[in-house]
């Protein structure tokens, strides 16, 4: 089963409606919307591979729904839409792509 993580801090103004996202992305390809990890990119015990992401960040198998490559360290991560948020279609895509069928 392929390995679904929600990177976030807490505080971070897009975090919620980014899980609903990603919630309705994975209803979308079939899964339970609560089928991801969810990891705090400030947590001393998170690994560093992934504390460099930005929050919020959705992977698959390690890799960004968006394309991206992660940062040096955590921190705001916005996507280039007008809502500052990632596209459904672009979560339901990444999530196919990387193998979450």
């Amino acid at each position: 089963m392929p390995r679904v993580q929600f990177l976030s801090f807490e505080g971070c103004p897009l975090a919620a409606e980014t899980r609903n996202v990603l919630e309705q992305a994975l209803k979308h390809v079939g899964r339970q919307p609560d089928d991801f990890l969810e990891i705090d990119v400030l947590d001393p015990a998170t690994p560093p591979e992934l504390a460099r992401w930005g929050s919020p960040t959705i992977l698959v198998n390690g890799l960004d729904v968006a394309g991206h490559e992660g940062g040096d360290a955590p921190g705001c991560r916005v996507y280039d839409t007008p809502d500052r948020l990632p596209r459904l279609e672009v979560v339901v895509h990444g999530l196919l792509h990387n193998g979450c069928q």
